[in-house]
């Protein structure tokens, strides 16, 4: 190998500075002088792609690192023009002020992905990883066609000495798939280390996330030079991590600790929402149950909120990922065991869709729905996997007028997501355009329409004027709370006028209507229809 790479020695006598309370600790490069074994020298970062992970994550870096160059590299012309603009491609709180403060000093974002590669010590590879759509594994597998694209380019342009860092959701042994390629395209004068560094973030919370997180996770070769790869990206995050919060593990670890984190916290949500069923035909109310058995200290009262179902890149993906991996390993019982989460998920996304049409008097045809909130959840524009396509189609497919209001995602994105082909069911844009209305404000959006869905827990829609909105809709008025953001207000919608309806509770009703105990009944759910992946 190369001279670069620090020469063989435990990790235990690599040296390292004494911590200086209140001051920062010293910079990577001067650390490094006291090693008598060399290694990469981490000056400059590139992360290719610019998405919801490379781009917060590497404006933070920057950040809190000033003595490092970083460069956010994307195929997307338009995404980084956005990057460079004054309007960012995502909305994130807290995003807009980290850019700005270090963007054009020691943050660049840029589409010359070859020479940033060039000069970079450090490649992060923040690539989609989405579920293949065709093939061996459809519908469950990660299509990992982009991370390989990424890794040949690497080994194509790269000189020297490289550490490559897989920050997007891989399945287990996806670095085993980068190094082989590496190793078969390298020359006698490269060097690469792969390690595995997976993010936790949470989208509406991912700046906090980042700069506050309750650990970072850096896998990678139990070698010297993969100890040495492993200090040297640990000493990036140290300028703000304490280092109690740095975990160390080896490759495949750390690539099924992401997988198994997300499909821990979707199965939560499964659990509670499968809760919020019983409880409606029970007269029990889900809120209390989560309160009840949250204060329990072995459960925690954390992703116990019942809802229309989780949603969001990762949840579903890395689920599917997971139920694969068993399969193909032959673990069945394993693999059924996780499949049912995404079952309970779509379960839940059906049953409520279904409990609107029931109340509608068993038909939506041609009635006009406002659908409040588009994006997976509040404080992101992210709409991937949002229970509200879903609820959307599942409404479309009764012959339902739409209108919908969200207010951070953007018309196009909507129309897009709705007319997919993956959730299309034959259905063509045009019959999209028929249906589908976007309002600019929420009140347009209810004007004249049978029923209110609210599907997104955006802090505005608690605090809407709802005697306006009820003057203005067709009698008699319904509520859908599809994220029990309403509670508070049960009392004072029913005396306006509302029907009411929320997950996991009965709410008393002012006139009689078709009741929730016969639509929540399995066999009067719509179809469960298998999507085309």
């Amino acid at each position: 190998m190369p001279p670069c790479w620090c020469e063989s020695r435990k990790k235990s006598e690599l040296p390292r500075a004494a911590p200086h309370p209140g001051k920062r600790r010293p910079s990577l490069q001067r650390r490094l002088r006291h090693l008598s074994g060399r290694m990469v020298q981490v000056k400059r970062i590139c992360c290719i792609g610019a998405g919801y992970v490379g781009g917060p994550t590497c404006s933070v870096i920057a950040q809190m690192c000033p003595g490092l160059m970083v460069t956010v590299v994307d195929v997307n012309e338009d995404r980084i023009r956005a990057w460079n603009s004054d309007s960012l491609p995502i909305f994130e709180p807290g995003l807009q002020e980290v850019v700005e403060s270090c963007r054009g000093v020691n943050l660049f974002f840029s589409t010359d992905i070859d020479s940033a590669i060039q000069d970079a010590d450090l490649v992060f590879i923040s690539v989609n990883t989405p579920t293949k759509t065709f093939g061996i594994g459809k519908g469950r597998a990660a299509d990992l066609k982009y991370i390989e694209a990424c890794a040949r380019r690497i080994a194509d342009v790269s000189t020297g000495c490289k550490i490559v860092v897989e920050k997007s959701t891989v399945p287990v042994r996806a670095a085993e798939s980068i190094r082989r390629i590496f190793n078969a395209n390298t020359k006698s004068t490269l060097s690469f280390q792969v390690l595995s560094n997976p993010e936790f973030l949470a989208e509406g919370t991912a700046i906090s996330d980042l700069k506050n997180p309750d650990r970072v996770l850096i896998g990678g070769d139990e070698s010297p030079e993969g100890q040495c790869a492993i200090e040297a990206l640990r000493d990036i995050y140290e300028h703000w991590v304490p280092k109690d919060k740095i975990i160390t593990t080896n490759t495949w670890s750390s690539e099924l600790s992401k997988l198994a984190a997300n499909a821990f916290l979707a199965q939560r949500i499964s659990s509670i929402n499968s809760i919020s069923a019983l409880c409606e035909v029970t007269g029990a109310d889900v809120e209390e149950v989560a309160h009840a058995i949250g204060t329990d200290q072995r459960i925690g009262s954390r992703f116990l909120k019942a809802s229309v179902g989780f949603g969001g890149s990762c949840f579903q993906k890395d689920v599917l990922n997971l139920v694969y991996l068993c399969e193909a390993l032959n673990l069945p019982e394993v693999a059924r065991y996780w499949q049912q989460v995404i079952e309970i998920n779509d379960y839940q996304r059906q049953r409520f869709s279904s409990r609107i049409i029931g109340c509608l008097f068993n038909t939506v045809t041609d009635k006009k729905i406002a659908l409040l909130g588009f994006a997976f959840k509040k404080n992101t524009g992210d709409t991937r996997e949002s229970s509200s396509i879903y609820i959307s189609r599942y409404l479309m497919d009764e012959g339902a007028r739409l209108h919908i209001y969200d207010p951070k995602v953007k018309k196009g994105q909507i129309i897009q997501d709705l007319s997919q082909p993956t959730l299309s069911h034959g259905d063509d844009t045009q019959r999209v355009s028929q249906l589908v209305t976007i309002a600019t404000d929420p009140y347009s959006a209810c004007e004249n329409a049978h029923a209110i869905v609210i599907c997104t827990e955006w802090d505005m829609f608690k605090e809407l004027d709802y005697e306006r909105i009820y003057k203005a809709m067709l009698k008699p008025a319904f509520i859908f709370d599809g994220r029990r953001i309403l509670d508070s207000l049960h009392d004072q919608l029913q005396h306006i006028g509302f029907q009411v309806e929320t997950i996991g509770k009965r709410v008393s009703q002012r006139i009689p209507f078709t009741g929730s105990n016969e639509i929540s009944k399995p066999e009067q759910l719509l179809p469960s229809k298998k999507l085309k992946q």
